[in-house]
């Protein structure tokens, strides 16, 4: 019986392969942001890279209404476009929880699986504070836990399942843009991004020369040398285990793009042009 049994699973073995091949992705369930200005930055509150306050104009596009769920990812692994996100314990594993562990090289996978891409810096601000400046989702009033998932112990705590305050979306409807996970956005870190460029070495050169991607050290420099920061990826929004200012909408923090951390996911947006010609899975 048991050879026989070994015997099925041998020649099922393919098919079986080809079924987690054709896995396909979720229907998306986006929010859509009308094109016009918005103020972006902070001048009082925010961090030296916040300033200065300043008005930018974007055209429409849409963005993901909640972060992309562990339960969505697994199926982009399952069909073979994405790699498994980095190994966690069991506070982890949640279907309903926002995918973490991925780097933001896996977050750009899986948002080209289903037709899309990450957000910029400036979409993933407006979509969180709207067109008026507000300094979080909800308004002004500082976060509380009835708002937002934050402020937990990072031995103990984990992000909530997705959607889990929707009491205070952002202005177009999204959720969590405030908290639960920092989630990736497509663009490099820039210091000066609303000054001066920078004038570090390119990206391009450092990562061609990068010697230990953990210390971040880089052949040919002498000392501590690190990648420059215009390799790094910016991250926004907060995440579980930061305190209520982090959730600031203009706060930005930034990692090298190959970091996987147990407090980053992402979410997906497309451009208005996009919304009815992108083709999910091709």
């Amino acid at each position: 019986m048991r050879r026989h049994v070994a015997l099925s699973l041998i020649l099922l073995g393919p098919l079986l392969h080809a079924q987690d091949r054709r896995a396909t992705p979720p229907p998306p369930d986006r929010v859509r942001v009308p094109a016009g200005p918005f103020v972006m930055g902070e001048d009082t509150r925010g961090e030296p890279d916040e300033r200065p306050r300043h008005t930018r104009t974007l055209p429409a596009y849409e963005i993901d209404r909640t972060e992309v769920t562990r339960e969505h990812y697994e199926r982009c692994v399952r069909a073979g476009r994405c790699t498994d996100p980095r190994p966690l314990d069991a506070r982890f594993r949640d279907p309903r929880q926002p995918v973490v562990g991925v780097s933001w090289f896996q977050a750009t996978a899986y948002c080209a699986w289903v037709g899309a891409r990450l957000p910029t810096e400036a979409e993933w601000e407006k979509a969180a504070r709207g067109s008026d400046g507000r300094t979080f989702p909800w308004g002004e009033t500082y976060p509380t836990l009835r708002m937002a998932t934050f402020g937990h112990d990072e031995h103990t705590g984990h992000p909530d399942p997705v959607g889990s305050h929707p009491g205070f979306p952002s202005p177009y409807g999204a959720l969590d843009l405030a908290g639960n996970v920092w989630e990736w956005v497509a663009d490099p870190y820039d210091p000066y991004a609303y000054r001066e460029p920078t004038a570090e070495p390119t990206c391009e050169r450092a990562l061609a020369s990068l010697h230990d991607l953990r210390t971040r050290r880089v052949r040919g420099f002498t000392g501590s040398n690190p990648l420059p920061t215009t390799c790094e990826r910016v991250l926004r929004g907060g995440g579980w285990n930061y305190g209520g200012a982090g959730l600031r909408s203009s706060n930005r923090v930034h990692h090298a793009p190959s970091y996987r951390l147990v407090m980053s996911g992402f979410r997906c947006a497309v451009s208005a042009p996009e919304v009815s010609a992108a083709a999910p899975g091709s």
